[in-house]
């Protein structure tokens, strides 16, 4: 009869003085009793197939534990038994359910740096990356960081990335219940003199594989290794991917599932003890295609005025699908057929001058080694005809000159345009200058007394005689006023005070109708 399986203990324990060897405690059968049973046990690390078999095989009385020897850390394995009654070799019973154990952790061996960390940040952080132990192991970490030489940040975090501080320098990392006897893993993060960084760095595709081949020239440094890490442009820096190569290689296969189109940063950088030498990024494609789009086109400020200048953006990456040979710039005017023309894809603006005036629209293709793309969004211009406004210019002139020298002629000539004379010229040359011919200062003065009206029936007048009014003196000016103004005639003998004071007149009553100052004539006064 076959007896029952045995029972593993899920405690598993390591030796001190060995982390590498685990013991297992495990119990016979309860079936068939008071039997000496004969075990058998094997293991295999995780997710593998094959099972390696414990030897010798284990007897139930005495009842001894399992152990097993040369394992690895940070590890996941597999553990099983079955039992034998001592007599019956080929009767076994059934294998036991699996038991699973990992042993202890440790300090990742292979870290490395995600992120532009010896070029301009732009905003971007870096990560301290390292490869998990395997699928089966759990396991915390430990970082260390020394910023500036001086101040040490350390902190927890799970596996397998880590946030590095501005201006670090240097890295340390350990894993958590960890052996004490497990040394840290130091990384150097200064950036050393481009001159021994690698040189000539070339990426090219493999024929009928999806691998890439990086080939490149050692600097003048002495590194102690080469690290070639690369990813799918727009991925996040978690999903970096690096291999570690001996300073004697200066070519690397990277193996993985590469697409055709789209583009992949691959940088070479010489590791040394002192810090790292990166080369510059190289982007790469294993088959190029045709781009998906073309540029976006926009207006410049005219330089020189009515000479269109035209700029344009690149093309992302994913959608130009391989490296750019050349722009191609065409334009329609009108109803005349599209012109074309290459333009240098290290270009980002032009200048047309020989477009022709009216309406004109404007596009642009980009293309790689695989073709040509299709046309980016349009751009629509209206030109003026600068050659109409050439010719009119010189006539406007002409005119206006025309028009001044009339005006000119005008107000020299005759009295035309007046109010110009008036505005334009001054004062000196438009006013006249009295003539001593017309002027009165020399003769008698003849008070003007209008004409008599021939008699005619006028109404009645009744004049009553009155007391002179006393006679008023004005006072006479102590000085002439001279305001430099030359008078046209010379002062009347009121002004002068010649005169003496006016005689009484009559006091006279007017009728209704009469106006003043109406002189009276003699049969007036009589009546």
């Amino acid at each position: 009869m076959k007896p029952e399986a045995p029972q593993l203990d899920p405690d598993v324990d390591f030796s001190e003085d060995d982390p590498l060897e685990a013991t297992i405690q495990w119990s016979p059968p309860a079936w068939p009793p008071h039997k000496v049973l004969v075990c058998q046990f094997h293991y295999r690390r995780c997710q593998q197939m094959a099972w390696t078999l414990l030897e010798p095989e284990l007897k139930s009385i005495p009842l001894t534990p399992v152990e097993i020897q040369d394992l690895e850390l940070a590890t996941g394995y597999e553990v099983s038994g079955r039992c034998r009654m001592e007599k019956e070799e080929d009767l076994w019973g059934k294998w036991s359910p699996i038991l699973s154990f990992q042993t202890l952790p440790s300090a990742p061996k292979d870290v490395w740096v995600s992120g532009n960390l010896c070029g301009t940040q732009g905003g971007q952080k870096s990560l301290l990356l390292w490869k998990a132990p395997g699928h089966c192991v759990q396991a915390s970490y430990r970082v260390w960081f020394q910023v500036k030489g001086q101040e040490l940040i350390r902190w927890e975090t799970p596996c397998c990335s880590s946030s590095i501080p501005t201006q670090a320098e240097w890295a340390a990392m350990s894993a958590v219940n960890a052996t004490s006897s497990e040394p840290l893993t130091n990384l150097s993060l200064v950036c050393l003199d481009s001159g021994s960084a690698p040189r000539g760095v070339v990426v090219s595709s493999i024929a009928g594989s999806t691998e890439l081949l990086v080939t490149w020239q050692q600097g003048s440094g002495e590194p102690q290794e080469h690290v070639v890490d690369w990813a799918r442009d727009g991925e996040p820096l978690e999903n970096l991917n690096w291999v570690r190569l001996p300073p004697g290689n200066l070519s690397a296969v990277l193996r993985g599932s590469f697409e055709g189109g789209a583009p992949y940063r691959i940088t070479v950088t010489a590791v040394s003890p002192g810090g790292l030498y990166p080369a510059p990024s190289v982007w790469s494609f294993r088959e190029e295609l045709a781009p998906l789009v073309g540029p976006a086109l926009w207006r410049l400020q005219d330089a020189p005025p009515g000479t269109p200048t035209i700029a344009w953006g690149e093309v992302p990456r994913h959608q130009l699908r391989g490296l750019l040979t050349h722009y191609t710039l065409c334009a329609q005017s009108g109803t005349r057929p599209s012109v074309c023309m290459n333009v240098s894809g290290s270009t980002q603006k032009i200048t047309l001058p020989n477009l022709p005036w009216g309406p004109c629209e404007l596009w642009m293709t980009a293309s790689t080694i695989a073709g040509q793309g299709p046309p980016g969004p349009s751009l629509r211009l209206h030109l003026p005809d600068n050659t109409l406004k050439l010719k009119i210019l010189p006539v406007v002139v002409l005119l206006w000159g025309l028009f001044l020298t009339c005006c000119g002629i005008s107000l020299a000539t005759s009295g035309r345009c007046l109010h110009l004379r008036h505005k334009v010229l001054p004062r000196w040359v438009w006013e006249k200058v009295p003539d001593p011919a017309n002027s009165n200062s020399s003769k008698p003065h003849v008070e003007e007394i209008p004409q008599a009206q021939p008699p005619r029936d006028s109404p009645t007048l009744e004049v009553e005689e009155m007391e002179p009014l006393p006679v008023v003196e004005h006072p006479q000016a102590s000085s002439r006023l001279d305001s430099g103004y030359e008078k046209h005639f010379l002062p009347t003998p009121e002004e002068l005070g010649l005169l003496g004071p006016l005689p009484t007149s009559p006091r006279v009553w007017l009728e209704p109708g009469q106006e003043r100052g109406t002189h009276l004539t003699t049969a007036d006064t009589e009546a």
